[in-house]
């Protein structure tokens, strides 16, 4: 236990003393997880709409301002015809643009179906879908507005049918915002960068400077040397965890509603299996060039987009729902998501917290074996 303490300390005092990589190790994790946490913000707040108003009345100019009242719609541009609606459409200075047709107010005082013609930019699907959803739930209550008003005309005092009224309770995250749900995924995709990135790029600069072979002709036993190695790492990750949960916490206002302790050793079961990863990645890659390359491009950004951090995997083709089952990822943000916004703990993610430990377990004794042939 002594070599193994010594060895590090030796790590600890290794990495304080390369100041740039200090900062790298730290600072990257910080800047890593404000900057996505403001950039994956899938909500549309603002929809830029051009309106084509052919009737001009009174009842057009009230739909208008229902629009706008709802505080999402921003009226940029007042076309004259339909190709000015399609060069607005082709430069991309609208999102949505409304054609309100001629007769609209008749139609309506006669008590008609009365299209709205709405057409969208829609290279961008998400975007416009939600601006769909935006403009049919002002129609639906603006025509509900007329319906009453109408009754009340005719003196309808009495309806002559029943009506639904839903009253909507949205958990976990009342005000629908999708950095709430975006954050806490950011946070175990920094914690994955950072440690799969530190274990591979150590050991090969290591081997680079030659310090490693010194090592190996030492008396130092194989499993004294991987403990020296992998608890270092696993010290750093704690710390850069707990780092980025303040950060969540503090800056982005998104409290922890479950039992912090969980999720802390889920979190430490998901470093393991980082770590193993990084190991392997350390045993085949012989400069630190290939050892980024290899750890980014082939294992860290296929991760990232089967993990279910961005994209949902009940969506995605039966064979890449096959492999994401391999991703320790897709477990761990699975469990964070559910402690952070729900509150649940192990009683519901038991399954996923076994698969979490057996595959960081598994990816770390196999790493171990490989590095040992190699050392040899």
């Amino acid at each position: 236990m002594k070599t193994i303490y010594h060895f590090i300390i030796k790590e600890l005092l290794q990495v304080k003393r390369d100041k740039k990589m200090l900062v790298i190790i730290f600072m990257a994790p910080i800047l890593q997880l404000i900057f996505l946490g403001y950039a994956a913000n899938m909500d549309v707040d603002i929809v830029h709409t051009t309106i084509y108003d052919q009737d001009k009345t009174e009842t057009s100019r009230n739909f208008i301002e229902r629009l706008v009242e709802t505080g999402y719609f921003q009226i940029d541009y007042y076309a004259k015809d339909y190709n000015e609606i399609t060069n607005l459409l082709e430069d991309g200075k609208t999102l949505v643009a409304i054609v309100i047709p001629k007769d609209f107010e008749k139609k309506i005082r006669r008590r008609e179906t009365t299209p709205l013609q709405t057409l969208f930019e829609g290279s961008d699907a998400s975007k416009a879908s939600m601006a769909l959803g935006y403009i049919q739930g002002v129609s639906t209550r603006f025509s509900q507005n007329l319906i009453t008003d109408t009754r009340d005309k005719l003196g309808m005092k009495i309806s002559l049918s029943g009506s639904l009224t839903p009253e909507v309770r949205v958990w976990y995250n009342p005000e629908m915002k999708s950095r709430v749900f975006m954050v806490p995924g950011i946070l175990g995709l920094v914690l994955m960068i950072s440690t799969i990135s530190l274990m591979s790029m150590a050991i090969v600069r290591e081997r680079e400077i030659g310090t490693m072979e010194q090592l190996i002709v030492t008396p130092i036993k194989k499993y004294q040397l991987l403990l020296g190695k992998l608890i270092p790492f696993t010290i750093i990750g704690f710390v850069i965890l707990i780092i980025v949960m303040i950060i969540m916490t503090q800056w982005f206002g998104i409290a922890v509603r479950g039992n912090v302790l969980y999720l802390l050793f889920a979190a430490f079961l998901f470093i393991l299996s980082n770590l193993g990863i990084g190991l392997f990645i350390s045993t085949v890659s012989k400069t630190q060039q290939q050892a980024m390359m290899a750890s980014v491009f082939a294992l860290m950004m296929p991760m990232i987009y089967l993990s279910g951090f961005a994209f949902p995997i009940e969506n995605m083709p039966k064979f890449f729902q096959y492999i994401t089952y391999a991703i320790p990822l897709r477990y761990f943000i699975t469990i964070i998501r559910g402690v952070v916004l729900k509150g649940i703990g192990f009683s519901s993610l038991w399954l996923e917290t076994l698969i979490l430990f057996g595959m960081g377990v598994s990816i770390l004794v196999l790493s171990a074996n490989r590095f040992s042939k190699k050392v040899e």
